[in-house]
């Protein structure tokens, strides 16, 4: 239980890794989501965003190996992965990039829930 515990937090931290790269230039970001974010404010905002991003990926990989946190990261990991997939699913006319990241989020949620219930087995064992 204990691997699958770490596996899918270190999973889900390599997921929110990889945007990090967003925070280098607009050109990336188009590259990761398909959107042009050629007003400055609307870059930064999205740059920061992969900033976020890297930091919770580094707390889920941190989290995989520290068992203290480990209700705390499956939680946020629910909260974020779950709130964009929610705002993913009304939404419409989103861009094929942005529909994939839905689609990855959607199964880390199945993921990051096989964890949850292998820390609650865990715990009450």
């Amino acid at each position: 239980m204990k691997l699958l515990i770490q596996f899918t937090l270190v999973l889900t931290g390599i997921v929110h890794l990889l945007p990090l790269s967003g925070a280098i230039s607009a050109l990336q970001l188009k590259r990761l989501y398909g959107v042009e974010a050629d007003e400055i404010s609307v870059a930064l905002l999205l740059r920061h965003r992969a900033v976020l991003f890297g930091l919770i990926g580094a707390f889920f990989i941190y989290a995989a190996f520290e068992p203290a946190w480990q209700p705390v990261a499956f939680i946020a990991g629910f909260v974020a992965v779950g709130s964009f997939v929610c705002l993913g699913w009304f939404a419409r006319g989103v861009n094929p990039q942005i529909a994939r990241v839905v689609k990855i989020d959607a199964a880390l949620i199945v993921v990051l829930g096989a964890g949850a219930i292998a820390l609650i087995g865990n715990v009450l064992a």
